[in-house]
């Protein structure tokens, strides 16, 4: 089992002189013990993930203080961003980096991010493998045609060129049809459990490299890269009292992975229709769910079965969510014991 780094949390609102510093030591970190990657998201106009509006900025500054962690973007959402832009803002990345540079693309999550876009929300699925394909083709070297607002074509070649002579692609993926979908083109998969269960996520996965056989691709060349929310510890109970204040602080700002693990509990609801006890009885559940059966919290005995678990369940690489803790002291602790587990399982 492969280990990454990736941050998802990160509220960008308040005003800090050193709101990157735990991103910046645990990349340090990462560098430095082995692990295989550090993953950062694009996020627009919320509190949740509002450090990292543009990865490849992030990333930019992350491959000027690493050597050896592939560094990806989890995920470009394309239809927001023009394709070209896309190329040649991670070609600067792959040189930075030394041929370090990744990513997974994604559709889009919410209608308010789309004003940054040129397409409607409602086509943003055709629009990302569209936009996909386009920037393979600028990343080759290719000369692709573009139209300027007076429809003038024009035939671009992105620079500078990149390192790699292909740029490694992840599809972020919950759906069986985007599993089926990115095993059609031969793409790797980014995918999370969000109120599911392991047992969907892995018939996505059987799914997924069925797909890859189908059309003519390895089925061991696909990764099927899986976020768990990480902390770890030396005692499993004081693991589980640490976690669990700022664990449900990070729910009340993720909506969508509440109203998830309301459905779990049979709580046909919305986050408009939650009383207060209702978002507590969640944020209970939420946790205790989270701990026995979706993350890595605990000790790296503890934690050791579940990863087996993930392994059977075809997961090739953990994408540790670290950040969900705001302390950076915290965090930089518990490190050690992560790459404990990452050396018991390997």
């Amino acid at each position: 089992m492969k280990f990454s780094l990736f941050f998802f949390d990160g509220d960008g609102a308040t005003v800090q002189s050193d709101r990157y510093d735990l991103l910046k030591e645990c990349a340090a970190f990462g560098d430095q013990n082995g692990f295989t990657a550090i993953w950062t998201p694009e996020r627009h106009f919320h509190a949740f993930g509002g450090l990292y509006p543009n990865p490849a900025v992030i990333s930019a500054a992350l491959a000027c203080i690493t050597e050896r962690i592939q560094i990806r973007a989890g995920s470009v959402v394309l239809p927001l961003h023009h394709p070209v832009r896309v190329a040649e803002d991670w070609a600067v990345v792959d040189n930075l980096s030394g041929g370090r540079a990744a990513l997974s693309v994604a559709s889009g999550w919410t209608m308010d991010e789309f004003i940054l876009s040129r397409d409607p929300h409602g086509s943003r699925r055709t629009v990302m493998w569209e936009n996909l394909d386009l920037i393979r083709r600028l990343w080759r070297g290719e000369a692709v045609e573009f139209q300027d607002t007076s429809e003038r074509t024009v035939a671009v070649q992105v620079l500078p060129r990149p390192l790699q002579s292909e740029l490694p692609i992840w599809i972020t993926c919950q759906s069986t049809e985007s599993f089926v979908e990115a095993g059609r083109c031969g793409y790797h998969v980014l995918t999370s459990l969000l109120g599911g269960q392991l047992e969907e996520t892995a018939k996505n996965i059987a799914k997924y490299r069925e797909s890859l056989t189908r059309n003519g691709h390895d089925p061991k060349s696909g990764t099927v890269s899986l976020m768990v929310h990480t902390f770890l510890g030396a005692n499993e109970d004081r693991v589980r009292e640490d976690i669990r204040v700022p664990f449900g602080d990070y729910l009340k700002t993720h909506y969508g992975l509440l109203e998830n693990l309301a459905k779990g509990m049979g709580l046909d609801v919305s986050m408009d229709d939650f009383s207060e006890d209702d978002l507590d009885a969640v944020i209970e559940f939420g946790i205790e769910g989270f701990i026995k059966q979706r993350s890595l919290i605990g000790t790296p005995d503890s934690c050791s079965p579940l990863v087996g678990a993930f392994a059977d369940a075809g997961v090739d690489e953990l994408c540790c969510l670290v950040d969900f803790v705001q302390s950076k002291d915290a965090v930089m602790s518990s490190l050690p014991f992560l790459r404990e587990l990452m050396e018991k399982t390997q």
